[in-house]
């Protein structure tokens, strides 16, 4: 009999680390899922696992937005971006064979990896205003922090449909992807990717959400255990939230490298054995 407690902790520590990377947690949360519950279908794994992070990205949000780190919008136009690909994604899961897309994603991820730990980001923000056509923005944390930096709406676009899709496949949230793309390519401050990240995270990963629950795709428990493990997460996400304050962003940005470089492996392992 599994532990209801467990599931609730687990979440926490979901909540709490997603948050802190504006991941969403969907990348640690499938593979555990997939430890407990062998004999489950993937689908129900991957409803239950974007349902949970919908609910880690929105607890997060709320606390993102009480220190002023989220780009409302640009976030709303890349929100709005990615949510085709999400319903997209959602339907495709049970028709697209899941071993050659897993090992081509899966490698890619260990690409980014290598690439976010051996590149040092140089500042692009003092010619960023010189470029043609870029998107200026400037924010003012509640603590007084300012933020000027610019970047190119169309790329951003662009990445949060093709992040959009990719998250409602795997059902890992996409966060893992989005903020260093926010940071490496849109030169994105790394506080405010993680945070803006979360916001776009909890549009996209519920429309995903409803397309699982429009095809049934929440049977065999799929509803408790995920209550369960939204109690945890939605409590973890405010944790997160007020630990990102303390953690420099250069160590956000090499933990996103190592998850990309676990998830890679996990899914290139799974892939290749299957």
């Amino acid at each position: 009999m599994e532990s209801l407690f467990g599931l609730i902790l687990l979440g926490f520590g979901v909540g709490a680390f997603g948050t802190l990377i504006g991941a969403g947690g969907g990348f640690i949360l499938v593979p555990i899922l997939l430890l407990l519950y062998p004999t489950m279908s993937p689908d129900v794994l991957t409803a239950i696992s974007l349902a949970v992070v919908c609910l880690n990205a929105t607890s997060g949000s709320v606390a993102y937005a009480r220190m002023r780190r989220i780009d409302f919008k640009s976030g709303l136009i890349f929100a709005a971006a990615g949510i085709p690909g999400a319903l997209l994604g959602a339907v495709l899961t049970a028709h697209i064979p899941r071993r050659y897309f897993d090992i081509v994603f899966g490698a890619l991820m260990l690409i980014f990896a290598v690439y976010l730990l051996i590149n040092r980001q140089t500042s692009k923000r003092d010619r960023a205003h010189d470029r043609a056509g870029a998107t200026a923005r400037r924010l003012v944390e509640a603590d007084g922090t300012v933020h000027e930096f610019s970047f190119d709406l169309r790329l951003g676009i662009a990445l949060s449909a093709g992040v959009g899709l990719v998250s409602s496949l795997l059902g890992i949230g996409g966060g893992i992807v989005h903020v260093p793309a926010l940071v490496r390519l849109l030169d994105y401050p790394v506080h405010l990717a993680t945070a803006t990240s979360h916001f776009i995270l909890a549009f996209v990963a519920l429309a995903g959400t409803v397309v699982h629950i429009a095809t049934g795709a929440f049977a065999e428990g799929g509803v408790q255990r995920t209550l369960l493990l939204g109690v945890g997460v939605i409590a973890g996400a405010q944790v997160g939230a007020r630990l990102s304050s303390r953690v420099h962003g250069v160590w956000i940005i090499r933990s996103l490298a190592v998850a990309l470089a676990f998830v890679g492996l996990r899914i290139l392992w799974r892939a290749l054995a299957g």
